[in-house]
């Protein structure tokens, strides 16, 4: 069995989304996958972030003898193991996810009721009034 690293292509209309997976050479491009090695998002605006990669994976189907595509050769070179951009990769995946972190909620203080003010103030000290002539 011949066996293909291509990219499956999901997502919608304008907004495409790739999952590179080995397949069987004889299966369409969109067809049953033998496994998933990572994905890339050409949307992401960030160029070292689109593609992410299993690199073990990679290596492993590299080494059986599978056949990547030529975009997925490129993205091994640069991304897989001991790739060209990983450090720059990781630098962008590390300001992605920053991004995406949500602020932490506000504290809403109690309400007051009524008695609870009523005893505060009765709790704190008189000020001492000083006679005025």
């Amino acid at each position: 069995m011949a066996v293909r690293i291509r990219m499956k292509k999901f997502g919608r209309l304008h907004r495409p989304f790739y999952r590179i997976c080995a397949i069987d050479q004889r299966t369409q491009r969109d067809g049953k996958v033998i496994e998933e090695l990572g994905t890339y998002d050409p949307m992401v605006p960030d160029v070292d972030a689109r593609a992410v990669l299993n690199g073990e994976r990679v290596r492993y189907w590299l080494s059986v003898g599978a056949q990547p595509s030529d975009k997925v050769s490129t993205l091994i070179k640069k991304y897989g193991e001991g790739g060209t951009h990983l450090e720059k990769q990781q630098a962008a995946l590390a300001r992605l996810a920053q991004a995406r972190r949500r602020p932490e909620p506000m504290t809403v203080a109690p309400k007051r009721t009524k008695a609870a003010a009523a005893e505060e103030a009765a709790e704190e000290p008189a000020a001492e009034e000083s006679p005025s002539e």
